[in-house]
């Protein structure tokens, strides 16, 4: 079963920035393939990764609901969906892409993050790693889209309402009683050796851990700024670096064959 990790938060204070790094770090580390899926009815995931996307999930829930009564003799919904999940796959380098994609029109769309549930779970078991880019606020949570996830990290900055927000975010989880074996509070646009927003977040988180902070980054704005794949980031960039330490963190013992994250980098570096 794939070990499964989630970005929650308010919007704009960074989730998909560290989704990325995430998956890019996990690629990075020769652990196998990884499943990405971006949650956010407002689709980012794809850009930060210099991924294109063809089909969304809410695409294929709508085909679906076009041709349920044109399905020829012994083909099911399911079948359906199935063999319609292949193409809302997104190819990458060592990871394929799964977006949810925005609901349209008048149907509803609380069902796109059943049928997105349902996709993940089926692809899942092919996946040593799941990343999921969640949308802003609480919604997901209480749609149980965020479920059966091993790491659940909170992220936010050092300010005020983004705090209240993951603070919201972790009382709801804890009220719901979601299936998450472990939470982490993620500190975005934090410099390393700012101590007192460090001191004041983990004041308001007594019993959430805080992984770690990602520290301004200027490489990192540019990219987001101009809107190009956070993929450009060079290996020493501060956020790449920062997000390699939370994974060491954070991840299982042994989950990475010595030296095959070296060997990786350098393919790269050399075009192969």
């Amino acid at each position: 079963m794939a070990f499964a990790m989630a970005v929650a938060g308010k919007g704009g204070i960074g989730k998909t920035s560290l989704a990325s790094l995430l998956i890019q770090s996990l690629v990075e580390r020769a652990a196998g393939p990884v499943l990405a899926v971006d949650a956010d009815p407002n689709p980012n995931l794809a850009n930060a990764l210099g991924c294109k996307v063809e089909k969304t999930i809410s695409e294929l829930r709508n085909d679906l609901l076009d041709h349920i009564r044109k399905l020829p003799p012994g083909v099911t919904k399911d079948d359906y969906l199935e063999m319609g999940i292949q193409e809302c796959l997104a190819e990458g380098r060592g990871y394929d892409l799964l977006a949810m994609g925005a609901g349209e029109g008048p149907r509803c769309y609380c069902a796109v993050n059943s049928v997105l549930r349902r996709c993940i779970d089926r692809l899942s078991v092919a996946y040593p790693y799941v990343v999921m880019d969640n949308e802003a606020g609480l919604e997901h949570l209480s749609r149980c889209t965020t479920q059966d996830i091993d790491v659940l990290l909170i992220v936010s900055t050092g300010h005020p309402v983004p705090l209240e927000a993951a603070s919201r975010i972790h009382q709801l989880t804890q009220r719901l009683a979601l299936r998450i074996g472990r939470q982490y509070l993620v500190l975005n646009d934090v410099a390393d050796d700012d101590e007192e927003t460090r001191r004041q977040a983990q004041a308001r988180f007594p019993n959430l851990e805080l992984l770690g902070t990602v520290p301004p980054d200027l490489d990192l704005r540019a990219c987001s700024r101009k809107g190009e794949p956070l993929t450009g980031l060079g290996r020493d960039s501060a956020a790449r670096r920062a997000v390699r330490s939370m994974l060491d963190k954070a991840l299982p013992r042994a989950s990475v064959a010595p030296g095959h994250a070296d060997e990786l980098a350098l393919g790269a570096q050399s075009g192969h």
